[in-house]
């Protein structure tokens, strides 16, 4: 493995469909510090060479840092992850992302996201038309397999042969979703044997996890946060020790934040009802960082209308404490556990 300079420390944001799209990345932006890089939610169905699927502001480079956003594919096609990136280079992107971690049954059973793990020779035939696109600078996210965690280690040659620009990898197995824990102690076997920068993801929900995976990896300096940023958003800031903000002074920026991302959505899409669902995703994390989650959650996810909305989040900014670190651990209630219905990828 390439040794990674431990100068500093790069902090990625994991890609959730429905929620960090590029309104709620721009508002983040503006209101917490300490992530690096983010990426789109993936894309797919790039069968044309001018695919309409990437016409609109998620991919937008006037409403997008392309130096420092990767879009996402999701395929198991070669030939697609070409197209996809030839119209991303002409957006200006230096780089994109083969989706091989999306857990979930509907993706996973049609062979893609962790899906294609298991089929090495499927891999391999996308391997070789990708190896022959000189130009393209491409990046995976991959898990440690969908069945078994040896997967990975039939699959890493070929990882190998790609000139990959990093490999992030969710030490978890597809049939896992996200339950268990990560697989720690294969992660650290793996790392040797991988020919380009490593990202570890999985299960970083506060500072002292954070430095508990730093122990452990100490070669390891590009790190993935995901449910822990969409609980506490100052994460990121914590880790890199940026923020000295008080709970109080926490509460009031995450109600400012999140009172700008619903009116920035509401006026991007006319008031669409939809909103609704896309702001509960982000709270079905979010509520794990007050005193009273599970009230938290119950009067959020309970809300019908806008009126109700906004009136649920003023109650709980009003009455609740901030307390951040948000999956605070198996001693919590069942309640403080609500399992949300994103797709996390």
């Amino acid at each position: 493995m390439i040794t990674a300079s431990q100068s500093d420390t790069h902090l990625q944001l994991g890609p959730f469909q429905g929620i960090t799209d590029v309104y709620f990345r721009q508002e983040y932006h503006s209101f917490f510090t300490g992530i690096d890089r983010t990426f789109t939610p993936f894309f797919s169905g790039i069968h044309t060479e001018n695919s309409r699927n990437l016409r609109g502001p998620e991919i937008d480079p006037a409403l997008n840092p392309t130096e420092t956003l990767c879009p996402q594919l999701l395929s198991n096609d070669g030939e697609e992850v070409v197209r996809f990136a030839s119209q991303c280079a002409a957006f200006g992107y230096k780089e994109v992302n083969l989706n091989m971690g999306c857990p979930y049954p509907q993706v996973a059973l049609k062979k893609r996201g962790s899906g294609l793990m298991p089929y090495v020779e499927k891999v391999a035939l996308m391997a070789e038309t990708l190896r022959n696109e000189t130009g393209l600078k491409l990046s995976i996210k991959c898990r440690l397999g969908y069945y078994e965690n040896t997967e990975i280690d039939r699959l890493l040659p070929i990882f190998n042969s790609l000139n990959l620009t990093e490999l992030i990898i969710h030490a978890r197995l597809g049939k896992q979703m996200y339950a268990g824990t990560p697989d720690k102690m294969k992660f650290a076997q793996l790392v040797p044997k991988i020919n380009c920068p490593v990202v570890y993801n999985g299960d970083i929900f506060s500072w002292e996890d954070f430095k508990e995976n730093q122990r452990l990896f100490p070669q390891i300096n590009r790190w993935m946060l995901g449910r822990g940023l969409l609980a506490d958003p100052f994460l990121a800031a914590d880790i890199k020790q940026q923020c000295s903000l008080e709970a109080s002074e926490r509460k009031e920026q995450v109600y400012r934040f999140v009172t700008s991302l619903y009116l920035r959505r509401r006026k991007a899409k006319n008031d669409n009802p939809a909103i609704l669902g896309r702001m509960k995703e982000l709270w079905s994390y979010l509520h794990l960082s007050f005193s009273e989650p599970a009230e938290a959650w119950r009067s959020v996810r309970r809300s019908r209308s806008f009126d109700e909305y906004e009136e649920a989040v003023a109650n709980i900014f009003r009455n609740q404490q901030w307390i951040g670190k948000g999956f605070r651990g198996e001693s919590d209630p069942d309640s403080y556990k609500t399992e949300p219905s994103t797709k996390i990828f």
